[in-house]
């Protein structure tokens, strides 16, 4: 559906004959021939009678606001952990003082199993999976969780 719509939209573009309403206006505006320096955009308008390429310029204030998707960045050892101690630095309860990587969390930070719980669920929001429970109970210091998450992640160093 959205296809045919942008489709729709870059054949009015591309003929002459459509009506300048403000908007047109300034999309065309937009899209007129600009100088060497700014990016080229090819635009394939179909009609009924001739197939035709036009070559436009877009100023590249325009081009930066074109989505651009694309997959995040690989994770890597490193940046779980970065990830993993900044959410637990965020958590209310934890010192980030006393806060190291092979921390226990009822030993030496003094939580509680509520607290361990709330910490899982908080890693499972930063990372976007699961963690099931029987794994979640295992997981006691911050080096754990990193371990499991790169387990998970199939990160390797």
């Amino acid at each position: 559906m959205a296809s045919r719509v942008l489709a729709r939209c870059v054949r009015l573009l591309a003929r002459p004959s459509a009506r300048l309403c403000p908007v047109n206006a300034a999309v065309r505006a937009a899209a007129a021939p600009l100088p060497l320096n700014q990016r080229p955009f090819s635009i394939l308008s179909c009609s009924q009678r001739t197939r035709q390429t036009d070559q436009i310029r877009i100023p590249g204030s325009l081009a930066q606001l074109c989505r651009q998707y694309g997959d995040l960045p690989p994770l890597t050892f490193e940046s779980i952990k970065d990830r993993v101690m900044y959410v637990l630095k965020l958590y209310d309860k934890i010192n980030p003082e006393k806060l190291q990587a092979t921390s226990h969390f009822m030993k030496d930070l003094g939580l509680d199993s509520l607290d361990q719980v709330e910490i899982i669920m908080a890693m499972e929001d930063e990372f976007g999976f699961e963690i099931p429970d029987a794994e979640a109970e295992k997981l006691m210091t911050p080096q754990e969780i990193v371990d499991y998450i790169a387990d998970k992640k199939d990160v390797y160093e």
